[in-house]
């Protein structure tokens, strides 16, 4: 045997696995996207969280709830707090402001308003509900830091299963703010700590 011919098994050897760990280094743009996803989520989480905390601190300030003051209300008409309604791809925030007569909140005016003209309805993200609950004054929290949550009633039946899902995810977001959920479910509620 020539010196040569045992050399060429081992020179094809190592070509090939040259050739092998240069095809693995290479980046597959599927992996590098999912990578970026992920860290995108990352970073979207710990922005939340951020603004979590940041809401936590001024919803601090509001008193814990009274269940004397709520248990009893059964409308949402009736509900002076924030209520939410939970969509597919939003969150409903409904905020009633209480009737002024005479303060400087209005002017110092002797006028009754009617509950529709103090009520301000606003469509969120989920990830923009701590901050719109933060910002919402003292005074609008008559029965302390309690909040009332339904689902959707005008949801399709197709977008029922993702309103759930986003019912889960505020009333954990709600949980975690320290903020006592009280689900509406029809004509039901159910009191969430």
């Amino acid at each position: 045997m020539k010196p040569g011919k045992k050399l060429a098994p081992f020179a094809t050897l190592a070509t090939l696995m040259l050739a092998l760990t240069g095809c693995h280094r290479q980046t597959d743009p599927q992996h590098a996207a999912a990578v970026e996803a992920k860290a995108e989520q990352k970073q979207e989480a710990r922005a939340l969280t951020q603004k979590e905390n940041a809401a936590r601190d001024e919803i601090d300030q509001i008193p814990p709830p009274s269940k004397a003051r709520y248990l009893s209300v059964h409308t949402p008409d009736g509900w002076a707090n924030p209520f939410l309604t939970i969509h597919r791809d939003t969150v409903e925030l409904r905020i009633i402001f209480p009737q002024t007569t005479g303060s400087q909140l209005d002017g110092g005016s002797s006028l009754l308003h009617p509950a529709a003209a103090r009520t301000q309805t606003v469509d969120l993200r989920l990830a923009d509900l701590p901050d719109a609950l933060a910002a919402i004054p003292a005074y609008s929290w008559p029965y302390g830091r309690v909040v009332a949550v339904e689902e959707s009633p005008a949801a399709q039946r197709q977008d029922r299963a993702q309103v759930r899902r986003n019912e889960e995810s505020t009333m954990q977001m709600l949980n975690d703010l320290g903020v006592v959920v009280d689900e509406w479910n029809g004509n039901t509620t159910t009191l969430l700590h």
